[in-house]
C-alpha cells in the first residue's frame, strides 16, 4: 500500500510503499477513500522539517536545553548521535480520513464490515485507527463532508469550553478551515458570530455563513468588536489563528466583557497582559485538540470510554456531533474545498502547502485497489532473501528509535544477514529497512517468527510482547535476543525457563549490555585479581518520564524498574559473579502515597558468596547530573565507572584510571558476543541461568515497590 511520509531532518515528503497494518486490539483497519490535509498542523510539519539546525533550535528552544545537559553528561559524539537520529525518523503525516471498514480486531464493538468511518488515520491506502478514534459517517454525508470531521471537532471542542448560550455575540480570531467551522457551529447554536481575518476571501466565506466580519489590516478590530458588540463587549473570543503575534490574545481581551471567555484553539504568542485580564477578571482556557480522552493511552489505544453520565463530550462523542451537524446541514463544507488530487499527487498537493498559492481544503482521494495489493503485508527492500537458512540471519521485531539508532547498526556491524524489519504500522520498519540494508519490511509478526530462511529473531517491541515473542520464537526453532526486559510476570518466566530448558541448542539472551561495555571488562579483570566477597553501590540518575508513559503501565511496559532497572541488577550480579541470595526493595515516599509510580527507589541485593549490592534507580534528580555510575568496595580497593566514560582505580598499583572521550555502554559488544555464539556455535555470552536470576529479582522487586 501507499502512505505519505515526512523527513522529520530534511521535511522531504515522499509517497512510499509500505506493508499493510493489521486490526490490532480494539481497532478498525480501514480501506482509506478520501483525507484532508490540515493546512496548519501539517504546514507547521513541512515548515520544520525544511528548517536547518538554527531554524529547528527555534522553534524547540526547550529540546535545546535538553541537548546541552545531555552533551555534559553524555558527551558531544553520543548526543549528535541521539539528535540525528530523532530527526531521520519519518513520520506519518494525517490526521482526518475516511473510508471503509476492512477488519474489525478483535473487542470491537459498534462498528461493522463495510462501515463507512470518519477517523484521525493518516494519509495511507489502509490505516489501522483504535475504536474510540472512528466514527461512522450518516447516510446523508458524502465522504468528502466526513473528511472534515476532525478538524470540525476541534472547533468544537473550543466552543465547548467557550459554553455560550443562544443569543450570545462570540468572536473568532482566524477564519482557516477550524475558524470556519466554528463559525458554522456558533451559529447552529443561536450565536451571533464576529469572523476576523485579514484575508478578504475568507472573509467573504465567513459572511456566507451568517457571521459578521473585520479585517484587522483595513479597519480598528475593537471599534467594529464593539459595534457588534452593541458596546457591551462580546462575551467569549475562540481564537483559531496561527501568529506568532501577542497582539491577538491582547485584543480578544479588550474586545471582551467583564467576565468574558477567551478559548486558544490555534497557536499564538502568549505574552499576555495582566492588567488587560485582572480589571476584567476574564477567564483564558487553552483546548487540547479534539475533546477530553485525547492523550489519554487508556481511553485513545486501551479503548477505555468514559461514562457519558459523567463526560457527556469525548473525542469520540465530538465526532459524531459533527458528522450530525454536517448531516442536517448545519455545517456545509463544499464551499471550504479549494483543492482534489488523486493519492498519486501528493508531493503537488503538499506543495500548495509552502507555494504562497492560495488553499484552503486539500483533499487526496484514493482509488480503489485490488484488495490482495492492499492486504500485502511483507514488501521487498533492497537484497535477496537466501534460499537455505545462514547462521545468525535475522528478522527485527520491532522497528522503535533504540532499535534502528542502536540494535540494527550493531547486529550490522556484527556481521549478521539482516532479513526482516517487523513492525505494526509498517513505515518505521520501511525506513529502517532501507537504512541499514535489510531484504524486507514487514507487519506480519506471526509469518516472521515461522520464516525459513532465518534462525534468529531480535526481540525489541514494547515489555508486554516480548514473553509472547520469544516462546513463539524458540517455539519456530529460532535463537532468540530479547532487548530487556525478559518478561514482566512470574508466570512468564516460568513458561519461558521451561521452554528454553527443553530447548538447549537454542539460544536465549537479554541484551544486559553493561556487562560487555569496555570499562566494564576493564574493571571486571582487575577484580579478578582479588578474593573475597565485594560491595557495590550502583546509582541511577534516571529522570522523570510522566506516569501516562508507556513504561510506566504495568501491563504494558511493566514500570522502569522491571523495564530499565534490571541492567544494573545484572551489572551487579555480572560483577559478584555469584547467584542473588535474597533482594529487598523500598521506594521514596511513605508507604501508601497514591499518585507517585514507584520509579524512585533503593534495591538491596544478597549475593551467595557475601557480596551485597544496591541500586539506587531515582527519577527525581537532575539530568545535568551523570545517569549512572558505578562504586565498587573490595580487599581495600576501590573501582568507579562514571557513566561509562572513565574508570577510576585506588589500590592498583600502576594504574590509577582510564578515560574515554566516547560513551560506551556495551551495545556493540553485546551484539558481537550474540552473534559469534550463534554463527561459530559457542556457548550464550550470558549463562541462562544468570538471565533467569536477574530476571527474577527484577520482578520481584517491582512487586515489592508496587505492594507498597
Amino acid at each position: 500500500m501507499k502512505q505519505v511520509l515526512q523527513n522529520l531532518g530534511t521535511g522531504e515528503m515522499s509517497l512510499t510503499d509500505v506493508p499493510a497494518p493489521h486490526a490490532g486490539r480494539g481497532q478498525l483497519l480501514i480501506h482509506s477513500s478520501t483525507s484532508l490535509i490540515s493546512a496548519g498542523t501539517e504546514r507547521m510539519l513541512v515548515d520544520f522539517g525544511k528548517a536547518g539546525w538554527i531554524g529547528k533550535a527555534r522553534q524547540q528552544p526547550d529540546k535545546v536545553r535538553q541537548v546541552i545537559d545531555k552533551i555534559g553528561t553524555d558527551g558531544f559524539a553520543a548526543t549528535m548521535e541521539t539528535v540525528r537520529s530523532k530527526l531521520d525518523q519519518p513520520i506519518a503525516l494525517g490526521y482526518c480520513n475516511v473510508g471503509r471498514v476492512a477488519e474489525l480486531g478483535s473487542d470491537v464493538t459498534g462498528f461493522a464490515l463495510g462501515d463507512r468511518v470518519a477517523s484521525n488515520g493518516n494519509h495511507a491506502e489502509v490505516v489501522a485507527v483504535p475504536r474510540n478514534l472512528c466514527a461512522r459517517i450518516p447516510d446523508g454525508v458524502s465522504d468528502e463532508a466526513a473528511a472534515f470531521t476532525v478538524i470540525g471537532a476541534i472547533g468544537l471542542q473550543g466552543i465547548r469550553l467557550a459554553d455560550p448560550k443562544i443569543g450570545e455575540c462570540v468572536a473568532v480570531f482566524g477564519l482557516g478551515l477550524i475558524g470556519l467551522l466554528t463559525v458554522q457551529m456558533l451559529r447552529a447554536q443561536g450565536c451571533r458570530v464576529l469572523g476576523i481575518d485579514v484575508d478578504p476571501a475568507r472573509l467573504d466565506l465567513a459572511r456566507t455563513f451568517g457571521a459578521e466580519i473585520a479585517n484587522p489590516a483595513a479597519e480598528d478590530v475593537l471599534a467594529a468588536a464593539g459595534g457588534f458588540s452593541r458596546g457591551a463587549g462580546v462575551d467569549a473570543v475562540i481564537i483559531t489563528a496561527a501568529s506568532k503575534s501577542n497582539d491577538i490574545v491582547a485584543q480578544a481581551a479588550q474586545m471582551s466583557r467583564k467576565r468574558g471567555r477567551i478559548v486558544l484553539v490555534g497557536v499564538v504568542g502568549l505574552q499576555l497582559s495582566r492588567a488587560d485580564f485582572y480589571e476584567k477578571e476574564l477567564s483564558f482556557q487553552v483546548s487540547c485538540s479534539y475533546g477530553p480522552g485525547r492523550y489519554d493511552p487508556a481511553y485513545e489505544a486501551g479503548g477505555r470510554d468514559y461514562p457519558i453520565g459523567f463526560v457527556r463530550w469525548t473525542e469520540q462523542r465530538n465526532f459524531e456531533a459533527v458528522l450530525d451537524l454536517m448531516a442536517s446541514g448545519a455545517i456545509d463544507v463544499a464551499p471550504l474545498i479549494s483543492h482534489r488530487f488523486e493519492l498519486a499527487e501528493a508531493d503537488q498537493a503538499f506543495g500548495l502547502l509552502t507555494s504562497g498559492e492560495a488553499s484552503l481544503g486539500i483533499l487526496l482521494r484514493y482509488r480503489a485497489q485490488d484488495s490482495e495489493d492492499l492486504a500485502r503485508r511483507t514488501v521487498p527492500v533492497s537484497g535477496t532473501v537466501p534460499a537455505q537458512p545462514a547462521a545468525a540471519a535475522v528478522t527485527f521485531l520491532g522497528a522503535g528509535l533504540y532499535a534502528g539508532r542502536i540494535l540494527m547498526p550493531a547486529f550490522k556491524a556484527a556481521g549478521a544477514g539482516l532479513h526482516r524489519a517487523v513492525s505494526g504500522g509498517g513505515f518505521s520498519a520501511v525506513h529502517l529497512a532501507r537504512k541499514h540494508g535489510f531484504a524486507a519490511a514487514s507487519t506480519d509478526e506471526a509469518g516472521s517468527i515461522l520464516d525459513p530462511a532465518i534462525d534468529t529473531l531480535v526481540v525489541a517491541t514494547r515489555h508486554d510482547a516480548h514473553a509472547r515473542q520469544v516462546l513463539g520464537g524458540l517455539r519456530a526453532g529460532k535463537h532468540i535476543f530479547c532487548e530487556k526486559p525478559l518478561c514482566l510476570t512470574l508466570d512468564e518466566l516460568a513458561e519461558i525457563e521451561a521452554e528454553a530448558a527443553s530447548r538447549p541448542t537454542q539460544k536465549l539472551m537479554v541484551g544486559f549490555n553493561r556487562r560487555f561495555a569496555p570499562l566494564t571488562e576493564r574493571a571486571k579483570a582487575l577484580l579478578a585479581q582479588l578474593r573475597g566477597p565485594r560491595a557495590f553501590i550502583m546509582t541511577v540518575n534516571a529522570g522523570a518520564i510522566p506516569p501516562e508513559h508507556w513504561t510506566q503501565d504495568p501491563d504494558i511496559g511493566g514500570g522502569r524498574i522491571v523495564g530499565e532497572a534490571c541492567h544494573f541488577i545484572d551489572l551487579l550480579r555480572f560483577f559478584a559473579d555469584a547467584p542473588i541470595a535474597s533482594v529487598r526493595a523500598q521506594a521514596l515516599g511513605l508507604p501508601g502515597d497514591r499518585g507517585q509510580c514507584p520509579d524512585s527507589a533503593t534495591i538491596q541485593l544478597a549475593f551467595a558468596d557475601g557480596s551485597i549490592g544496591t541500586v539506587h534507580y531515582l527519577a527525581n534528580g537532575d539530568r545535568r547530573f551523570p545517569k549512572e555510575r558505578l562504586e565498587v568496595f573490595a580487599a581495600g580497593r576501590v573501582l568507579r565507572i562514571d557513566n561509562f566514560r572513565r574508570l577510576e582505580a585506588w589500590g592498583w598499583k600502576g594504574f590509577s584510571g582510564k578515560r574515554s572521550w566516547r560513551q560506551d555502554k556495551g551495545q556493540n559488544g553485546c551484539a558481537q558476543a550474540f552473534v559469534d555464539s550463534v554463527r561459530d556455535g559457542l556457548p550464550c555470552p550470558i549463562p541462562f541461568d544468570e538471565i533467569i536470576d536477574v530476571s527474577r529479582a527484577s520482578i520481584e522487586a517491582a512487586a515489592m515497590l508496587a505492594a507498597r
